[in-house]
């Protein structure tokens, strides 16, 4: 979302830090062109001002300092002040001391709240936080069905909403949540009905879910894709039903990031969670700081660090460290293992745009097609176990068959045997 911007910003950072002496002057120049950065980003007009005042301000002082690069320091300003625009410190979930915590989830129709529900239980199960869900979207056909499918993929249960003729909402996620709670439930996320625009009988709902649920959290759950939109959305709500925090989604998309930027400035309300793709476990815990990082190419290594631990199997990451160091090397079954632990981390652009120094222009340059990686797997899963043990074998008639098995040229299969006998001579010298 932000690799437009970070692209721009990056560009003005790199000519400040590239002077030796900062001026006033050359302080302001740079801060017009983020200001204009910003609100071409769909930024709110008073959250940016607000911004380039607080470093317009700061700048002078890092300016004077002579110990320390002036424009390293100017840097180190944008990245502080850009994670305070973003809410300034880490912002989770604030589970209950006694009884379940509930979390209402809110929005408007298409925001992808039934699906975020489900993300956020998958995500709380991991942290052993026994979650639950409630379907409390009565209006939209299919809409229990739908959470009971995602709900099933999770290993999650979900209580009310059966019977589609039941209009009293609140009467049913008062009984639903009672239900949780018998069935030991720590935490219960009660997907609530949407609609095409902020109006009363929908706040009205919601207030009355509100006092009957009594949640720890109330979150809104916007489409990082509207912008603007996305703020105002958050205002309304906000100022109806009162929320305790944001979950962003479709963070992924290509839009410019604006709603990421104001939400909170505007709002108050802290970001939690973010959304960062379509899969149920693309759902990351929001951090400013080590947002306002990515967004200036700083990368984010413990994000990383975190999708590394998270998806990839340490004891077969292990097996395949020894295996390719010892005599008789890793074969391609070996390399397929390796090929799903890489694609288990997401988008490869996703996972290189986490890596420290690789700034959003040259991201854009990377021809990184995740279809690719899909190619080589049909290619290796088109061959048999004695052909991937010991590829030595593969003739040119066994190639050809394997070339149309996986719907792929010759040229590419040839291509990727000598690419993994490379690979294989270099894991073979480290």
């Amino acid at each position: 979302m932000f690799t437009a911007l970070a692209s721009q910003l990056a560009g003005v950072l790199k000519r400040i830090t590239g002077r030796g002496v900062l001026s006033e002057q050359d302080v302001a120049d740079a801060l017009r062109e983020i200001r204009r950065h910003l609100l071409e980003a769909d930024v709110s007009v008073a959250v940016t001002q607000g911004f380039i005042e607080r470093v317009r301000e700061r700048s002078v002082g890092a300016i004077a300092v002579a110990t320390v690069s002036p424009g390293q320091q100017v840097v180190k300003l944008v990245h502080d002040e850009i994670a305070a625009m973003l809410g300034g410190t880490k912002r989770g979930v604030d589970f209950a001391s006694v009884g379940p915590t509930v979390l209402l989830l809110v929005g408007l129709q298409g925001s992808g709240k039934t699906t975020t529900a489900a993300k956020l239980a998958r995500r709380l199960k991991l942290e052993q936080k026994a979650p639950g869900l409630v379907a409390a979207d009565v209006a939209r056909p299919a809409a229990r069905e739908q959470l009971e499918q995602l709900a099933a993929r999770v290993g999650v249960p979900v209580f009310g909403g059966a019977g589609s003729g039941e209009r009293d909402v609140p009467a049913l996620v008062r009984d639903a949540v009672q239900e949780a709670e018998k069935s030991r439930c720590r935490t219960v996320i009660v997907d609530t009905a949407g609609r095409l625009q902020i109006d009363a009988e929908l706040m009205d709902e919601l207030k009355t879910l509100r006092a009957v649920t009594s949640p720890r959290e109330v979150l809104l759950v916007a489409d990082g894709m509207t912008g603007q939109d996305a703020v105002r959305i958050a205002r309304g709500f906000h100022e109806g039903v009162g929320l305790t925090g944001v979950i962003l989604t479709k963070l992924d998309g290509d839009a410019r990031g604006g709603a990421a930027l104001s939400i909170h400035g505007v709002t108050g309300v802290p970001i939690k969670y973010v959304g960062t793709g379509e899969q149920l476990e693309a759902l990351e815990p929001f951090d400013p700081v080590r947002m306002a990082g990515r967004i200036l190419g700083q990368g984010d290594v413990v994000a990383l660090v975190e999708k590394a631990a998270a998806t990839v199997d340490a004891g077969a990451a292990e097996r395949l460290e020894r295996k390719a160091r010892s005599k008789q090397g890793m074969d391609l079954a070996d390399f397929l293992v390796a090929l799903k632990q890489m694609q288990a981390m997401g988008p490869l652009k996703q996972v290189l745009g986490l890596l420290p120094g690789v700034n959003a222009r040259a991201l854009q340059a990377v021809k990184a097609d995740d279809r690719h990686l899909k190619h080589v797997e049909a290619i290796v899963l088109s061959m048999t176990p004695d052909e991937r043990a010991n590829p030595a074998i593969l003739t040119g008639s066994r190639r050809l068959r394997i070339a149309k098995g996986a719907g792929r040229p010759v040229q590419e299969v040839n291509r990727l045997l000598e690419q993994f006998q490379h690979m294989r001579k270099l894991l073979k010298r480290t």
